[in-house]
């Protein structure tokens, strides 16, 4: 077998070639490869990014909680992100327990009909074997590997999008007018279930796809206007009806976590955003390094850690191949960006493929690549690689349908055509070298394997082609070789991260590859559950600081502090300190419905919420700087008799730079209305100043 037994039926055929038994259980073979892969040891105790994981079990408390994704049982404030993504892990947890396989389980089965989605997209537009590759090669991407190990909400989103591209495609091949609009109208839909997932980054890929009707569809012009205006309005519907829902809630309901005004729309258009694209307010400062207003005086970031404090490089076309993000992505991604410029040379020569399915899928599959690749490469907000793995089914399908295009030109007459095949195998071999090169102690030996293969294909290639009688069995083995060389590094790196000592526990910032993998290195291994390596050309410079923030013997603030640290509970476990603090605010809390409340960013709050079935509820959101909980609000609770113990902060708590306006409001009033309990009361250590953030203090408040 070969991808020219796809001859038949190339990119963009109407009707989709039949399938044989192999290729039923080749299909089957990968899927069950992306299970293993996706699903090898997530029971070792991992809990994912514990931010999510903590909501997920507050919104198992009540059906308010669930509908809005409230981060605390109390349903104080939500997510910071809608919670679609957070349904299916809720729902699962219900069912099987608060258990770390019961969170990643959805992520799981998710991630595996993502990849037979994508074949059955792949396969409409381009052929069975072509289709085989795409998911193969989805399969293998490393970021994929480790976001599908993971609950964030990019699992999902991706599932989605790959949706919408299956409804795509089959809105163009049809000739029915009606069914054309009808798969049209899915697609708007559930590109609108992934804003409902991600909010703004669904609809990157909306540009390529309206494009792709509009050049794609056998429709007069009027009626793909008019399908399209359809379309948005469906788009538009399945986007907003949650943020309206919250919104226009007419009873009790959480603050809108991330927003300046608890609304969803504030939320929408702000943090998660403009401010992810522009960076400034909304979005944690614009990238480069260099001092920063919205840091501590004196702290600085490095050159390389980009927009936003756990950027993935510095902004500009390089992001993509860079120290980052490069061993997350880009492994294919020169061979996708060739097989584009050919693809597009060879239509300005000859006007274009005939078929307009097939111009339809070019311009889809290449718009999302594109454009997505632009916005992420200068996204000067908050921006983490593992945002990525959203350019993989755009990658996976670019670089299989390309391979088989090359392979056609290969066997046929062109004279200079021919030469695209062994180009792409040495293309993609010399870039695996490099980025396998970066870090040579993480599986190193895979640029030299990799560097032979593709030695040897190209010269197999070369020579069956230029053999005075051409050897089809040799070129069919250097094809195979060829396949082979592309796949075998991410392969690796894929398994690496699956089958990892520590059982792919990949936490906050999930990331494939070494040690720092998705960062640059030198983080320090600050961040509880978070993958050690961080921050390109190392940790910001604090003054007085250890580890680059301020007091933290770990990497961030309160790494001795008194009730376990800043940062306690980011990897779903207190503290022995931590636990009975809140043993001690149980046992006195009498009648009050809050046990505890954390001020400081959500993080510090999830081992509470994962360790315990006390009630207690953060303060101030993911970046401890919401106004919520307000302080009229605490100012009510303490005079109702609600709350009694809060677990303050030196420093308000929160990340450096994100205290001031509401968290510095809420310190204050804990400084006026609530008395610091004497650490022998529940067997707490002496205070210790830690630097500039001091030491996490329990508090009793008084009305």
């Amino acid at each position: 077998m070969t991808l020219a037994a796809d001859q038949a039926a190339p990119a963009g055929s109407v009707a989709a070639p039949a399938r044989t038994r192999w290729q039923a259980w080749a299909l089957a073979g990968i899927c069950v490869a992306a299970a293993v892969l996706y699903a090898w040891r997530i029971g070792a105790g991992q809990l994912g990014n514990t931010y999510y994981s903590a909501a997920v079990k507050s919104m198992t408390d009540s059906f308010t909680n669930f509908l809005f994704g409230s981060f605390d049982p109390y349903g104080v404030f939500t997510v910071d992100k809608p919670p679609m993504s957070l349904w299916p892990q809720a729902l699962s947890v219900l069912v099987f327990g608060f258990h770390g396989w019961a969170l990643l389980l959805p992520q799981v089965i998710e991630g595996v009909v993502a990849v037979f989605l994508l074949h059955r997209t792949v396969r409409h537009w381009a052929g069975e074997n072509v289709a085989l590759l795409a998911a193969l090669i989805l399969t293998l991407t490393p970021i994929t590997v480790a976001i599908n190990r993971d609950n964030n909400p990019d699992t999902l989103l991706v599932l989605l999008l790959i949706a919408a591209a299956y409804a795509f495609t089959r809105s163009v091949k049809t000739d029915t007018s009606r069914a054309r609009t009808r798969w049209l109208l899915w697609c708007a839909f559930f590109v609108g279930c992934g804003f409902v997932t991600k909010m703004m980054q669904a609809w990157i890929i909306v540009p390529g796809f309206a494009l792709a009707y509009l050049a794609g569809t056998r429709a007069p012009v009027k009626r793909r206007i008019f399908d399209l205006l359809g379309a948005a309005v469906v788009l538009f519907v399945s986007s907003f009806w949650w943020a309206a829902l919250h919104d226009w809630w007419p009873g009790s309901k959480p603050y809108m976590g991330g927003s300046t005004d608890g609304t969803a729309w504030n939320l929408i258009f702000g943090y998660n955003g403009f401010g992810r694209i522009f960076g400034g307010e909304g979005g944690f400062g614009a990238g480069g390094g260099g001092a920063r207003p919205d840091l501590p005086e004196g702290m600085s970031l490095p050159s390389g850690t980009g927009g936003g404090m756990f950027g993935g490089g510095d902004t500009g076309l390089g992001r993509m191949f860079g120290q980052s993000v490069g061993g997350q992505i880009s492994w294919l991604l020169p061979l996708s960006l060739f097989v584009l410029v050919v693809v597009a040379v060879q239509c300005v020569r000859t006007k274009g493929p005939g078929d307009p399915a097939s111009r339809a899928g070019w311009f889809a599959w290449g718009g999302w690549l594109l454009v997505t690749g632009l916005v992420f490469s200068y996204a000067q907000g908050i921006w983490h690689p593992y945002y990525t793995t959203m350019l993989a089914p755009a990658i996976a399908a670019i670089s299989a349908a390309g391979l088989a295009r090359f392979w056609r030109a290969y066997r046929g007459d062109g004279a200079v055509s021919w030469l695209l095949l062994p180009a792409a195998v040495a293309l993609t071999a010399v870039w695996a070298f490099v980025l396998a090169g970066r870090d040579p102690s993480w599986h190193g030996w895979t640029r030299w394997a990799v560097l032979v293969a593709g030695v040897v294909t190209v010269a197999a290639l070369l020579g069956a082609r230029l053999a005075e009688t051409r050897r089809l069995v040799v070129s069919r083995v250097a094809l195979v070789f060829g396949v082979v060389t592309v796949l075998l590094v991410p392969a690796v790196w894929s398994t690496a991260t699956a089958t990892a000592a520590t059982g792919g526990n990949l936490g906050v910032m999930p990331a494939a590859g070494p040690a720092g993998g998705g960062f640059g290195g030198g983080f320090g291994g600050g961040f509880g559950g978070m993958r050690p390596g961080g921050f390109a050309g190392g940790m910001p410079q604090v003054p007085g600081g250890t580890g680059g923030f301020p007091g933290g013997t770990s990497g961030f603030p309160g790494g001795t502090g008194r009730a376990g640290g800043g940062f306690g509970g980011m990897d779903g476990k207190l503290t022995e300190e931590q636990r009975r603090v809140l043993d001690y605010a149980r046992q006195h809390k009498g009648n009050a419905e809050i046990t505890l409340a954390v001020d400081g960013s959500a993080t510090m709050t999830a081992g509470f919420i994962i360790g315990s079935d006390e009630t207690v509820i953060g303060m101030g959101g993911f970046m401890g700087s919401d106004d919520s909980p307000s302080v009229d609000q605490l100012q009510q609770w303490t005079a109702e008799g609600k709350l009694k113990f809060v677990l303050g902060n030196g420093s308000g708590g929160g990340m450096p730079g994100m205290n001031g306006g509401a968290g510095q409001q809420r310190r204050q009033w804990i400084a006026q209305h609530c008395t610091e309990v004497d650490p022998a009361a529940y067997g707490g250590q002496a205070q210790q100043q830690t630097g500039p953030t001091g030491a996490q203090t329990l508090y009793e408040c008084h009305a």
